[in-house]
């Protein structure tokens, strides 16, 4: 079984599938490379030698290094914070098109004051929240773009293209500043600059993309624009107007408009009927997932990754650098392997627990590890030394 966008089994036709709805996709998607690509690239960037000379950390004690990098992580996530919290709002105003537009714009002005950050860490850590700001709109509204254009046939694996644009933009930044550590001379500011400046690639992709792609047709109905939205999904179906396949997709959205304002609640009501028997507890669960997902800590190792191997043992910068490579390899090959070729085979559920089970063994094993053998004092005294 190969890697296959179509959905088999259907009885949609086949110019649903066409080129333009997965280029909508991808471009959309640029939006998960700028959030997986940011989240991983810091903690290598900060690692690397010119970076600490031009911000004045060379002789800076660990716990003072930890504290800034923990600093710097926090803004950026208080941004993503307040982001998400704009994503609903700004989304049903101007539309899912525009709004990924603006948060993208927020992002690259959040990227570009990283970049000129010459030895300023307040410029660096503005940049990092103002950046934090724009992707936690973008990668929130973008799946929602996504969904609303895609024909329901290929509608979850167009949407499983942002999750895996999230994990490979991570494992490039990754190899990125590897890249960067071995190419370039830690004497010129060019080693950390360019890792960084970088982001703005995708963020740049994603902001001239929504130039050329269609609103959301179902956004568009919502504020009563259906020739619009006709018109738009005659585009994306590559399909006649008069067609069956278009009157049944615009017939379906109407009932869904309608049902949905018949039943318009103040924002009291539906913060009344979040604590419902049922809607409450798929809230619950919900936030459970995530809240546990969290706690495995598999953010802390992408963030802190370079920190964390030297812990372990693992000295000099290229060393470091290399095995968060591999890191962000490991990720993303077993993201894709699930999602094509094993999510439909053992389910969403079974697909959970064994994930959980499968990545808490090496959590174990090294929190064992440390403890027996204390590989940084060891690393210290010169017996695990591997300076790349």
């Amino acid at each position: 079984m190969g890697f296959n966008l179509h959905a088999e089994g259907t009885n949609d036709p086949k110019d649903v599938r066409n080129w333009r709805i997965h280029m909508v996709a991808i471009i959309a998607s640029m939006s998960a490379v700028t959030m997986g690509y940011d989240t991983s690239v810091i903690g290598g960037t900060m690692a690397l030698d010119s970076f600490r000379r031009d911000f004045g950390l060379l002789s800076a004690s660990g716990t003072y290094r930890d504290t800034l990098q923990g600093n710097i992580v926090s803004t950026f996530q208080a941004g993503c914070f307040f982001g998400s919290l704009l994503t609903f709002p700004l989304a049903e105003k101007i539309g899912r098109r525009k709004a990924i537009f603006v948060a993208a714009t927020v992002f690259i002005t959040g990227g570009v004051l990283m970049t000129a950050a010459h030895g300023l860490l307040a410029m660096l850590i503005v940049g990092r929240a103002v950046a934090g700001l724009g992707i936690g709109a973008s990668s929130l509204i973008a799946p929602v773009y996504i969904a609303e254009t895609a024909p329901p046939s290929i509608r979850g694996r167009l949407i499983g293209i942002f999750e895996i644009a999230s994990q490979g933009g991570g494992m490039l930044g990754f190899w990125i500043n590897y890249a960067c550590d071995r190419t370039i001379s830690s004497a010129k500011a060019d080693q950390w600059i360019v890792p960084l400046s970088l982001q703005l690639v995708p963020g740049a992709l994603l902001c001239l993309g929504m130039l050329i792609c269609p609103e959301s047709p179902r956004w568009l109905a919502s504020h009563d624009r259906w020739d619009e939205a006709e018109k738009v999904l005659v585009d994306l179906r590559a399909l006649p107007a008069d067609s069956q396949y278009i009157r049944d997709e615009l017939s379906e959205i109407r009932q869904q408009v309608e049902e949905r304002t018949a039943n318009r609640m103040t924002f009291r009501e539906m913060f009344k009927r979040l604590f419902q028997r049922g809607v409450r507890n798929r809230i619950f669960i919900g936030l459970l997932l995530m809240a546990c997902q969290n706690l495995t800590g598999v953010n802390i190792i992408t963030y802190y990754s370079p920190r964390i191997f030297e812990t372990l043992g693992l000295t000099g910068t290229t060393t470091k650098l290399f095995a968060t490579g591999f890191y962000g390899i490991s990720k993303t090959l077993g993201m894709i392997i699930f999602s094509v070729w094993l999510v439909e085979k053992v389910g969403r559920r079974n697909g959970l627990i064994w994930g959980a089970f499968i990545g808490s063994i090496p959590m174990w094993y090294i929190g064992g590890y440390v403890l027996k053998v204390d590989p940084a004092t060891a690393a210290a005294q010169g017996d695990l030394n591997r300076d790349g």
